[in-house]
């Protein structure tokens, strides 16, 4: 096992991730912007490293202060949490190059997976079901209109390079299509440097079902289970459940098996999730490959009573998988909301400010994952995402009453602020919710029935943080630009991080001091330099 860990990331997942490791017996590292200063993983880490200033591409997203933060310190692995620079291939490779374990899959498998077309490709291969749709990438719109044409209407035009609901459009009718594919090629090269675009037969009222999966990357593997994750808005994730409610016994064991499946082709290493979407003859098909822990994994724990990130951090160690598919037993059904700061009444739009109430909810088999606290104040920098509220029952209908009951019994307030809470209780109140016959369209039907002028688009999607949390107002999320996670664009350019095969080197940089006490907090400059030297702080 690892000595001392990096977490680079912030809020209720740096949190869990450095319990995780306190409870491993592993030494932490923080790394935090200006805006973080104050915030509830600075003060429990070991070490605490300033790397920027609130703009997250100059702090979260600096691929160079991170790795510079590391070394100085003296960390041995990067566990980069969810959003931010968790999926980017060229960050996990330049830990490589610089002596850093990064807690995720090899590059190449990352590289793989996060193009859309190449991923499609290779899940072909392994025999998982595709939405109908191109095989290759469509490089003339006229193309575009004769694979539609095939596979029927609504379709919907993907960026290969896309992700987090990004880069993808909903054609209904064939008058349609080539102004569509225009612009999503055109929005697919500004935010991702890569035009190509395929299409796929857009499934309506499906659910978005998904399968948590462990895989040492020498060829074993485990899935365990199901979970649901069809209460989103413009795919950004409000409740999930799991295991997926009201799909057949044999229907969700074969989702999991064929998601397993489609990992071990890959060779894929760590906590993934395969996603699909199932259609209302539960026919599924292959979404996504996500190479990260989710926002969401806490159901799947509480159904299994296996700690997902203890098991990322062994496999990422070098110790064999764990566990074998026979250890796996789901008992029960768990439910999770995110606690958003957001107003339902204003098109979600984001409401930060200073928490004077914070009081989470208690209770048996009540789980609540938050960095919030009285006196915090949610600032307009980062997603929204401010707690997950998750809890577990012997049978979904007690499940449900439970977390309504935690809902009710939440308090936070402050000048402004607004909270998701409400509309969640809406949505757990709702008759096709209860029954577990929903889709992802159920969102949109309660907005639309809240206000009937009004309604909400349900194609464009803007970008996500936080797994779907939405950023607030000028937000910088996880889910960037290749170029601005890691300052290396794809096609050329100036790097602004070690190439691979240097590592910069400090000289005099102190040693992580020995021993517990109060963290050592250092300060990194954001343009990727050396750090400026210690600063001793009690935190």
């Amino acid at each position: 096992m690892f000595e001392k860990v990096l977490i680079a990331n912030r809020g209720e997942i740096a949190l869990r991730v450095l319990r995780a490791c306190r409870e491993l017996g592993v030494r932490t590292v923080a790394v935090y912007s200006s805006a973080d200063a104050d915030s509830a993983v600075v003060r429990l880490a070991d070490e605490a490293v300033r790397i920027g200033p609130a703009d997250a591409r100059r702090s979260y997203l600096n691929a160079a202060a991170i790795v510079e933060a590391a070394r100085r310190t003296g960390a041995q692995a990067v566990h980069p949490g969810y959003g931010f620079l968790s999926e980017d291939a060229d960050f996990a490779e330049i830990c490589a190059d610089n002596g850093l374990t990064f807690i995720g899959p090899p590059p190449h498998v990352m590289s793989a997976l996060a193009d859309k077309a190449t991923a499609r490709a290779w899940m072909r291969r392994a025999g998982l079901p595709l939405p109908p749709g191109s095989v290759e990438t469509l490089p003339t719109a006229q193309r575009a209109v004769e694979v539609a044409a095939e596979v029927g209407y609504p379709v919907i035009v993907k960026a290969a390079a896309g992700g987090g609901g990004r880069g993808m459009t909903v054609v209904r009718t064939p008058g349609d299509l080539p102004r569509a594919y225009a612009r999503t090629r055109a929005a697919a090269q500004a935010a991702f440097g890569d035009d190509r675009v395929y299409v796929e037969r857009y499934l309506t009222d499906a659910r978005h079902v998904e399968v948590q999966v462990l895989c040492d990357g020498d060829g074993n593997g485990v899935h365990l289970g199901t979970r649901d994750c069809s209460v989103q808005r413009r795919h950004q994730k409000l409740v999930e459940e799991a295991p997926a409610p009201s799909l057949p016994a044999a229907v969700a064991d074969s989702i999991a098996r064929t998601a397993l499946r489609g990992v071990l082709e890959v060779g894929f290493a760590g906590a993934g999730t395969v996603e699909f979407l199932v259609d209302d003859a539960d026919r599924f098909h292959f979404l996504e490959i996500n190479c990260r822990i989710q926002v969401e994994h806490p159901v799947t724990e509480m159904i299994t009573g296996i700690d997902l990130v203890h098991e990322q951090l062994h496999i990422a160690a070098g110790t064999p998988l764990r566990l074998r598919q026979s250890d796996v037993r789901p008992h029960g059904v768990a439910v999770e909301c995110r606690v958003n700061v957001e107003d339902p009444d204003r098109g979600f739009a984001p409401t930060p400010g200073r928490l004077d109430r914070f009081h989470p909810p208690g209770g048996p088999f009540t789980r609540v994952d938050t960095h919030g606290r009285p006196g915090y104040v949610v600032g307009p920098h980062y997603d929204s995402l401010l707690a997950k509220v998750a809890v577990w029952a012997p049978e979904r209908g007690l499940a449900l009453d439970r977390l309504d009951r935690a809902l009710d019994e939440f308090d936070i307030g402050g000048p402004g602020v607004r909270t998701t809470i409400p509309f969640v209780r809406r949505v757990l109140d709702d008759a096709a919710f209860r029954a577990g016959r929903y889709s992802t369209g159920l969102v949109e039907r309660l907005l639309c029935a809240a206000d009937p002028a009004g309604g909400a688009t349900a194609t464009g999607a803007p970008a996500r943080g936080a797994d779907g949390a939405a950023p607030a107002a000028g937000a910088t999320t996880g889910a960037g630009t290749h170029a601005a996670a890691t300052g290396v664009p794809r096609a050329g350019g100036t790097a602004t991080v070690p190439p691979a095969g240097l590592r910069p080197r400090v000289p005099g940089a102190p040693a992580a001091p020995a021993g517990g006490g109060t963290p050592a907090v250092a300060t990194a400059v954001a343009d990727g330099a050396a750090p400026s030297g210690p600063d001793q702080r009690r935190n």
